[in-house]
């Protein structure tokens, strides 16, 4: 095995300097992908993702799994390399390749040395799995098996069946609350793959994120080269669909029997947009709330002072379209009723009240505290460009997190609870219910 491997393994988990000032570049390529670029000489490691709008929305609601296996597939096989050759080039090079979907898009990454033949080898490797998947039946086939296991097996425990019902709940007739089914997998077809690569992997849309040891030139050089090969727009005569609207759902509480000893509850509705304007009061707040561990007062009320649950929290998840809100949490099942009673008094009450000067200041000091933690890596930052990328936030977003933290106030964050989270939309799903 060659020498640079041993480096290159010892740099996955190297982390950089307290980040400041992150100088973010941004263009758009000549084949019409959107670019993000950070130059950072401080490893000589080369970072590379790039998102699509591919994921779960986009598939009808009879394939839904599509664009998991779509996604998945892509390593499975080129026009010139099967599963096996690509592994090995990785492997030869010290490259990775990864990445995933969800339900707003789909991505693969690449992490490889900066170094000119590595660089080189694994960009041409990325570039082929992206405009030449083979998707070939063989892979495809073992791929639906191991989805359909994994789909049986879930549908036997209680958190996976707390979750798939819960989205459904809270997104009546909206592709968000659609989880793929045996039924659904075992529908789709190779000219599926096919077709949602080619209508979704275009490069017009496409979101490049680059960080690392290479200069502008050479950066504008690498998206071009992954992207130049994608098809360049929608095939003749099709057209983007538009996203169905997010519908608020009626206040419901559903149990569903298990046999499991504790119980599995999810309190919600569907809330935020990344583009909302309350996006930052919603994020301190929610500290309080229950986003903050041990200091918040979900976990202050359900577990200490009750003993309802060992754990206990909530979050909000922003996408495109409005994303949850969550309280989550696992208790005994016959005090379940009273945890499901007190998690939404807490929540009633703050979304009355607010939090308190103490608690607010508290929350606004560990978020800005924290944020060089969550930037001292070249993977860590690279997630936050892809993220700016794709939802196409401000270029200033990470310098501008902690003004935009400390400018919150109480009653910001008290008006805009109030405005996503009602009472009248909450739903309630607990499995293992007495």
């Amino acid at each position: 095995m060659k020498p640079y491997f041993f480096v290159f393994v010892a740099l996955l988990g190297a982390t950089l300097p307290a980040v400041a000032g992150v100088t973010i570049q941004h263009w758009v390529a000549a084949s019409g992908a959107r670019v993000y670029f950070v130059e950072t000489r401080v490893l000589p490691i080369l970072d590379v993702h790039i998102d699509f709008t591919a994921g779960g929305v986009q598939v009808p609601a009879a394939k839904a799994g599509l664009a998991g296996l779509t996604r998945s597939l892509l390593e499975s096989g080129t026009a010139d390399l099967d599963e096996e050759q690509i592994s090995a080039r990785l492997a030869d090079i010290g490259a990775r390749l990864g990445g995933g979907a969800d339900s707003d898009r789909a991505s693969i990454n690449l992490r490889t040395l900066s170094s000119v033949a590595e660089r080189e080898a694994a960009l041409a490797l990325m570039t082929a799995v992206l405009s030449t998947p083979r998707f070939s039946q063989a892979a495809l086939e073992r791929e639906k098996a191991r989805a359909i296991s994994a789909i049986q097996e879930a549908e036997t425990r209680p958190d996976a069946i707390a979750s798939k019902r819960f989205a459904a709940a809270i997104y009546p007739g909206h592709p968000y609350g659609i989880s793929p089914g045996v039924d659904t997998v075992a529908a789709i077809t190779r000219d599926d793959l096919v077709a949602f690569h080619r209508a979704h992997y275009a490069a017009r849309g496409a979101v490049v994120s680059i960080i690392g040891d290479v200069s502008r030139a050479e950066a504008e050089a690498i998206a071009q080269r992954l992207t130049v090969g994608l098809p360049a727009v929608l095939p003749s005569g099709s057209a983007a669909p538009q996203p169905v609207p997010v519908s608020l759902p009626a206040r419901t509480h559903i149990k569903v029997p298990h046999p499991a000893a504790q119980s599995h509850v999810h309190i919600g509705l569907p809330a935020i947009s990344r583009a909302d304007p309350d996006y930052f009061p919603l994020l301190v707040g929610n500290y309080t709330l229950g986003g903050g561990g041990f200091v918040s007062r979900l976990m202050k009320e359900v577990r200490e002072k009750r003993g309802y649950a060992y754990s206990v929290y909530s979050y909000f998840a922003p996408r495109k379209q409005q994303g949850p809100f969550e309280i989550g949490l696992q208790t005994k099942r016959e005090q379940a009723d009273a945890a499901v009673q007190l998690a939404e008094q807490v929540l009633t009450e703050f979304v009355a009240k607010g939090p308190t000067a103490k608690e607010l200041a508290a929350a606004k000091k560990n978020m800005v505290d924290g944020l060089a933690l969550r930037l001292d890596s070249n993977a860590k930052l690279l997630t936050y460009l892809s993220a700016i990328g794709f939802y196409e936030l401000p270029l200033t977003y990470i310098d501008d997190f902690p003004a935009k933290v400390k400018a919150v106030t109480a009653e910001q964050v008290r008006a805009a609870f109030a405005r996503h989270v009602k009472p009248e939309n909450l739903v309630t799903v607990v499995v293992a219910a007495d």
